[in-house]
């Protein structure tokens, strides 16, 4: 149990300090400080400063895996279950946008390790997404498409409003962003807008 909070308690100072200096200016050391723990503990736990990150990433995907399984469980029908997984994501991004910011846009230098986890997350997201889709074509509610090129569009527009999001502040991903997404996303499969 102690290892436990003591490894959350490293990997919410590494939160704080890559926030506060960024990836690449921040160092072991700081990490050591804001944590209250040693050099040898974060070594035991982390063997680099990249090995933190990835663990954010990890950290990042399992708050959004949730969130998504929640929104989808408490839907009916494939299109209700893509709109709830569409809005856990952004709900998510809201929630954590610390950790999104250096996710997002500090991390994208990292390398291929990075890149590879990166691209997990990515398929495993894109795989819910196309599998409602899929559903949403066999159950007649969209037209058949290329469920694939669709997830992928999709995707670039949610990464798109995110990172502006992180940038400026604007749009607002709860009250600006998600209705006019939403109703964007589903009329490029020409399924009906919600009801607002």
């Amino acid at each position: 149990m102690k290892k436990i909070a003591t490894r959350e308690k490293i990997l919410e100072a590494a939160l704080s300090v890559f926030a506060q200096k960024g990836y690449h200016r921040a160092i072991v050391d700081d990490i050591v400080r804001v944590s209250g723990t040693s050099k040898g503990a974060v070594y035991h736990h982390f063997p680099n400063k990249e090995a933190l990150v990835l663990a954010l990433v990890d950290e990042f995907a399992s708050h959004l895996a949730a969130a998504a399984a929640e929104a989808i469980a408490s839907r009916h029908g494939a299109l209700k279950k893509v709109e709830g997984a569409l809005r856990a994501a952004l709900e998510t991004f809201a929630r954590h946008r610390q950790l999104a910011r250096i996710l997002v846009l500090e991390a994208v230098s990292l390398g291929p390790t990075y890149e590879a986890k990166r691209a997990e997350v990515h398929r495993l997201f894109a795989d819910l997404i196309k599998g409602y889709l899929d559903e949403a074509v066999s159950e007649g509610s969209i037209p058949p498409l290329n469920t694939e090129v669709a997830t992928l569009a999709w995707l670039g527009a949610v990464n798109e409003i995110v990172i502006q999001w992180l940038h400026s502040g604007t749009p607002d991903l709860l009250t600006e962003a998600l209705p006019a997404l939403t109703r964007l996303l589903l009329r490029s499969i020409e399924a009906k807008a919600p009801s607002p």
